[in-house]
């Protein structure tokens, strides 16, 4: 399996007014990681809204990225399956590889959660056999779906039973754990890193790609990190972390994942609101929120919007 590198952006799910799913932005979307080189898109995931999507919504989101990705092989598109009803994780891996999408991921049912490492790759088996021609990725982010089994042992239960198995993409604070997947069968597996205040410690461990969702608004500043990272500088790329953490800190003090939309409108793509139960900032919290990002100086390193096609 290939392994990815470089900064794979987990986009928002744009929506209009009414709060109904607008795939007509996601041309617009797509020009916007590529004019900021971003390697990829990992859709529907946790920033996506997928669990809060309908299976005909993320048919749509899908086909869109899709047909706008078309021929471009250097731009991976890779859709989160789900995890709670396998059934539709099913039909939407085969809708995937029916689109031409790169890969395919899944994450921990959440509700009825696996009891055990061995059950957790039963749900990863029926889902990756659905499309066994795709790369599938499990999505490890304990601290939304709540099961912590160390992905190594995932690894372990599933090395050579599931032949599409690309890897982990790891959102979680496990170094121990992350570096154990990165040796493990001589580094066979491709450990994606997904948590974007921690990318240069994940550097300092071998991480070679990342998914992330502040990459949306911000590539420049992981772009310039990375760069800093692979020409010595640590100070450098400690700084450049730093300001990534600031950054980050903003969607705790106004109020979480919706803030990375208000984010995105600032660079001038407009993705609308989260739906329920996410809370969305208020228009007078939106004007605050808009100085504190100014005294970050994001300016300096935010997302250039893509040139405007004209029809």
């Amino acid at each position: 399996m290939k392994h990815l590198q470089g900064l794979i952006a987990a986009p928002f799910t744009p929506m209009d007014r009414l709060g109904a799913v607008n795939t007509t932005l996601i041309p617009e979307y797509y020009r916007l990681l590529k004019t900021n080189g971003v390697k990829g898109a990992f859709i529907c995931g946790s920033t996506g809204e997928g669990v809060s999507l309908t299976l005909a919504e993320k048919k749509a989101v899908t086909a869109a990225w899709a047909a706008c990705t078309k021929g471009d092989d250097d731009f991976k598109v890779m859709l989160l399956a789900g995890g709670t009803c396998l059934a539709d994780c099913r039909e939407l891996a085969k809708y995937a590889y029916e689109e031409g999408l790169y890969a395919i991921s899944f994450t921990a049912p959440f509700y009825f959660k696996p009891a055990s490492v061995a059950a957790l790759a039963d749900c990863c088996a029926e889902v990756a056999a659905a499309a066994p021609q795709m790369p599938f990725y499990y999505y490890h982010i304990p601290v939304l779906n709540g099961v912590h089994f160390p992905m190594y042992d995932l690894l372990k239960a599933v090395d050579g039973r599931i032949p599409n198995f690309a890897g982990v993409k790891y959102t979680h604070e496990d170094f121990m754990d992350f570096l154990s997947c990165m040796n493990f069968r001589e580094g066979r597996y491709d450990m994606l890193w997904g948590r974007d205040e921690n990318m240069l410690s994940a550097l300092a461990i071998g991480a070679k790609g990342a998914v992330g969702s502040t990459f949306n608004y911000a590539a420049p500043l992981y772009h310039r990190l990375i760069e800093a990272f692979n020409n010595g500088d640590l100070e450098r790329a400690a700084q450049l972390q730093q300001q990534s953490i600031d950054m980050i800190r903003l969607l705790g003090k106004y109020g979480g994942i919706a803030t990375g939309k208000a984010y995105l409108k600032l660079i001038g793509l407009d993705c609308g609101a989260f739906r329920l139960p996410v809370s969305n900032m208020t228009n007078v919290q939106f004007e605050s929120f808009r100085a504190d990002v100014a005294a970050l100086g994001f300016d300096q390193f935010k997302s250039r919007p893509a040139a405007r096609t004209h029809t």
